[in-house]
């Protein structure tokens, strides 16, 4: 069986395979520091989409950007294999650049899966779903998870 952890180029070869078998495309995003039952519910749900659930996972150097110093708490390539350990994902890549839109603009998938922090008019990437036709849903359960708040409770001034 191939692996779901693949390079940007891998993966535009995995897509354009999945695409000619019929099958549609959905991409899911984030930086996945400390899995918790709000991620799990939200690649869940995106997967229900239908199709096959690509998800981006963040670089350490952008999650650090994203979130500040002493994150990520664990290095990309172990959330990435957490992530392809789940049934719903499909592919894992890591991606360096703050947000999604190259990879979006590489491989063009029919829907981006954004979580219920997002409105579909707040998703930054969406201008570029809708220039090649796609389309954002938003889906998962209410944002009453987060890592960072976790972190923040579970580790309070011991924070790394």
């Amino acid at each position: 069986m191939p692996t779901k952890i693949l390079s940007r180029e891998e993966l535009k070869t995995r897509v354009a395979e999945w695409r000619r078998a019929g099958e549609s495309v959905t991409l899911a995003n984030g930086c996945f520091d400390l899995l918790h039952v709000g991620h799990v519910r939200y690649l869940h749900a995106a997967k229900q989409l239908g199709g096959r659930l690509v998800v981006a996972v963040n670089s350490d150097d952008s999650v650090r950007t994203l979130k500040g110093e002493g994150r990520p708490l664990m290095p990309a390539e172990e959330r990435a294999e957490i992530l392809s350990a789940l049934a719903a994902v499909d592919a894992v890549v890591i991606f360096p650049e703050r947000d999604v839109r190259a990879l979006l603009r590489e491989i063009r998938p029919d829907v981006q899966a954004k979580g219920t922090d997002y409105t579909v008019e707040s998703v930054p990437e969406r201008d570029v779903v809708q220039e090649y036709g796609g389309r954002v849903e938003i889906v998962g359960d209410p944002k009453d998870h987060s890592a960072t708040e976790i972190i923040r409770s579970r580790l309070g001034s011991r924070r790394p």
